[in-house]
């Protein structure tokens, strides 16, 4: 594909590669060889957002990240469905066709359950689970989250979503502890690829989708178990102003073998303690 004319390739000196779906193209980075490490993002970001981390790490793996459908270098197209459950199952075609296994799973954000539902597909190609602030399971205890979910899935939520650029504009600096890591440049590349209403439809239906697909994520967590047998890794940014910190609770009582790393970081930790977080999965990974 033809590279933006906004996007600096010092920062993201990554070769484009892409797979065709049924409702659009599907960009993605494939850096390096080795063992694979499958990076898989959240909302508003992209695979911008692990460039610290696939710089240093292709070095001795294959890393292979992904934008959704609605996201970064990606095609926007106006009649895909932009739940998770759509999104898991376009992940779920591309690593089939990359054929990949022994996979290290990194996810972040509406990429935890989007990735994790390939790993409780398919274990047996799992190798390691990264957990960076996510959470594969209905949010309806957190009652603020449903309240502002269900206010978002309405007019006024995609009038704020896709007209006032809500996401990427308001929601992405919350998500940082020291808005210092959020440069004028690197913010620039989470709002170009949303510059227009039609390409923020994916940011909205995230926001949507948090009170609207709880039957989905219900149905990840009861095969949970399925997880139990693959090393987990959990790095948490503990200044998270977008995610509670009970959600990390959670995954300690239910994942009482995993470890755990706690990092003084916001929401998008691989962004502010990008050196620390690939250290952590370096480590979790020559574990074996």
């Amino acid at each position: 594909m033809e590279t933006p004319a906004w996007l600096d390739r010092i920062l993201y000196p990554f070769q484009h590669h892409s797979l065709e779906l049924e409702k659009g193209k599907i960009n993605y980075l494939d850096e390096g060889s080795g063992e694979p490490i499958v990076f898989v993002h959240g909302t508003p970001t992209w695979s911008f957002v692990w460039r610290q981390q696939i710089k240093s790490l292709s070095r001795d793996f294959r890393c292979i990240a992904p934008d959704h459908l609605g996201f970064g270098l990606s095609d926007k197209p106006a009649d895909f469905a932009y739940t998770p459950k759509a999104h898991a199952a376009n992940l779920e075609l591309l690593l089939e066709h990359l054929n990949l296994d022994k996979i290290t799973l990194v996810v972040h954000d509406f990429g935890g359950p989007i990735g994790l539902a390939y790993a409780l597909k398919h274990p047996e190609r799992v190798k390691h689970l990264i957990i960076l602030n996510t959470w594969m399971w209905d949010l309806e205890e957190e009652t603020k989250i449903m309240r502002i979910s269900r206010f978002m899935s309405g007019g006024m939520g995609k009038f704020l979503y896709t007209r006032l650029a809500f996401s990427p504009r308001l929601l992405l600096p919350q998500g940082y502890h020291e808005r210092k890591h959020l440069t004028k440049d690197v913010h620039r590349h989470y709002l170009k690829p949303l510059s227009s209403p039609a390409a923020r439809l994916g940011t909205w239906r995230f926001a949507a989708s948090l009170s609207e697909s709880g039957p989905w994520f219900r149905q990840l967590w009861e095969q949970r178990a399925k997880l139990q047998m693959i090393p987990m890794l959990i790095i948490w940014g503990e200044k998270d102003k977008l995610l509670p910190l009970s959600l990390l609770d959670k995954w300690v009582k239910h994942f009482p073998d995993a470890t755990v790393k706690r990092l003084k970081a916001g929401h998008f930790l691989q962004e502010e303690k990008g050196s620390e977080v690939t250290d952590a999965i370096l480590a979790a990974i020559r574990q074996d």
